[in-house]
């Protein structure tokens, strides 16, 4: 699943592998903690041969499981720490050093394996994941993209709208201007726009569209008292 930000893609990837009994993998979070080693390291985030240096000596671990995520950094859990405005605003910089690239698709291929998983990013359907069964690509309007990520940083960021579009608008241009691995959708990707959509509704389409592809949700779990009650 691939997509811009304030499309609503974490929680939608999120909340498809819950419903499908999938295990799910945020790729945006292994750069995130890329970032914020180069940031600690004190690094220029357009440092490619500094920020090259810092993802080779920095361990990325973190949780498939939808139910219980956790990101670690050289063994420190840093799950807030990585969605910071700091990082949040030289995680693009640092997403487009080919080190970090060429280092974190190897290991999210690892992760992947033979599949059974939700994996999202900016380069999922076209470069990480080209053979996936189900490839989608999430849109949204502007305006509803920057009312998303405003109501996510907070009353100051719901006050000021038009930054928030405006700085949504720099990463877009930088995420798919960058020569290596660019956001866009895959040829064969499902678009789905989610401007008008609830989470609920985009993850039913999704479902739906993954049943008619054979990637059906888990059978239900008897209750224990199922066989008393017969």
């Amino acid at each position: 699943m691939d997509g811009p930000s304030g499309t609503g893609k974490s929680t939608v990837a999120q909340a498809l592998a819950v419903r499908l009994g999938l295990r799910y993998l945020d790729t945006g979070a292994m750069y995130r903690a890329v970032t914020l080693a180069a940031l600690r390291a004190g690094l220029d985030p357009r440092d490619a041969v500094g920020v090259g240096r810092v993802v080779e000596a920095t361990t990325v671990e973190l949780s498939t499981d939808p139910h219980d995520l956790w990101v670690l950094l050289d063994g420190e859990r840093v799950d807030r720490q990585i969605r910071s405005d700091a990082v949040t605003a030289a995680v693009s910089p640092v997403s487009a050093v080919p080190r970090v690239r060429q280092r974190l698709v190897e290991q999210q291929r690892m992760l992947i394996g033979a599949g059974e998983i939700v994996v999202e990013g900016r380069d999922i359907a076209t470069v990480v994941a080209p053979d996936a069964p189900l490839k989608v690509f999430l849109t949204a309007s502007q305006d509803a993209r920057a009312r998303r990520r405003a109501r996510q940083d907070g009353p100051a960021a719901t006050r000021d709208i038009a930054a928030t579009a405006a700085a949504l608008q720099r990463r877009d241009s930088y995420d798919s201007g960058r020569q290596l691995s660019p956001l866009r959708a895959a040829d064969d990707a499902v678009r789905v726009d989610t401007t008008l959509l609830s989470i609920d509704e985009v993850v039913q389409r999704l479902v739906d569209i993954a049943r008619s592809r054979g990637i059906r949700e888990p059978a239900a779990v008897p209750h224990p008292a199922d066989s008393q009650r017969r």
